[in-house]
């Protein structure tokens, strides 16, 4: 299944939610993303749907091994983008907003490619 960019940093905000507190909640992620709770509940039963989230009877939300993967890889894009535009002298908040734009749509290649310039 293809997921979309908006399913990408609905993974990518468990994860990093999860980072933190160990019991995520649909609720948590509206509020990290500013989405309305009808949204993040249609999303959310998309990425259980399509076998990236799972929920237990308390509604705390887990990535499955497929959804760790995939919001792993989108974090790590926008880790690397951010310091690589940083290191142009982008602003850290700028960089970050444009990482978080690029990562969903640049290849493995390009990313590859920046990691190596970046981490010289």
């Amino acid at each position: 299944m293809q997921i979309q960019e908006s399913g990408e940093m609905y993974l990518e905000t468990i994860l990093v939610l999860s980072k933190s507190n160990p019991y995520v909640r649909a609720i948590d992620v509206g509020e990290y993303m500013g989405y309305s709770k009808p949204s993040v509940s249609r999303a959310i039963g998309l990425l259980k749907n399509g076998g990236y989230v799972v929920s237990d009877r308390e509604g705390h939300l887990s990535l499955t091994d497929e959804g760790r993967e995939l919001a792993e890889k989108i974090y790590a894009r926008h880790n690397i983008l951010t310091k690589f535009l940083i290191s142009l002298g982008v602003s850290e908040d700028t960089a970050s907003e444009d990482a978080c734009k690029m990562e969903h749509v640049i290849s493995d290649e390009s990313i590859e490619a920046i990691e190596k310039f970046t981490n010289r």
